[in-house]
């Protein structure tokens, strides 16, 4: 299949699966690079401006790893960086990764027969003219009721504790009790093609 973009590179910095996948679903090829950042260190009271702020704290690391090991000065070919952010709100409480079992667990009752906003940015950074842009998109997911057994195997399985709000749509014993999706899903994935798409032309 012909790449979309020929004439210039891409890094995708993030080691999210799903974003690498929604990525290569819009026909782009990319290199990973990941950003070693304490997201915790970080905060803003609206989840719109914290995504964006993490979004742009990670472009900012790996440009400082390019910067170190030369590779920017080395590659004159237009490079555009590729970084994103996702929360999940719920009940107007910002929830980033859970950090316990008993806090996975929580979460996750509390989307039961519920629902939750997934607010995520995408932050493209030209790394040859150094301009950045940045926007968030937003989706609402409704629950149906998660039985407690459903919710002990995804805690067992460990998947929980590496997306926010614990909440990862696409995953096989999530998905059956996802009623409805309003928004884009591939934003509540963690990386909105239609964003991602706007962002990169601005980029060129």
């Amino acid at each position: 299949m012909a790449t979309k973009n020929p004439s210039f590179k891409i890094i995708l910095g993030s080691s999210s699966k799903a974003r690498e996948q929604i990525l290569a679903e819009m026909g782009y090829e990319f290199t990973i690079m990941t950003a070693d950042i304490d997201e915790k260190s970080i905060r803003r009271e609206k989840p719109e401006d914290l995504v964006v702020t993490l979004a742009e704290a990670k472009a900012d690391a790996i440009v400082q790893r390019l910067l170190t090991d030369g590779s920017l000065e080395a590659d004159a070919s237009t490079t555009l960086l590729i970084t994103a952010d996702t929360v999940v709100v719920y009940r107007g409480t910002i929830r980033e990764k859970p950090t316990s079992e008993k806090e996975a667990r929580e979460f996750i009752k509390g989307y039961s027969g519920s629902h939750a906003a997934v607010v995520g940015s995408v932050v493209v950074t030209n790394l040859v003219t150094g301009k950045r842009y940045g926007g968030w998109e937003s989706a609402e997911v409704y629950f149906l009721e998660i039985p407690d057994e459903v919710i002990d195997n995804l805690i067992d399985d460990g998947i929980t504790f590496n997306v926010a709000g614990g909440l990862m749509l696409e995953y096989p014993l999530t998905l059956p009790f996802v009623d409805a999706v309003v928004g884009s899903a591939d934003s509540v994935m963690g990386l909105s093609k239609a964003l991602t798409e706007k962002l990169i032309k601005e980029a060129l």
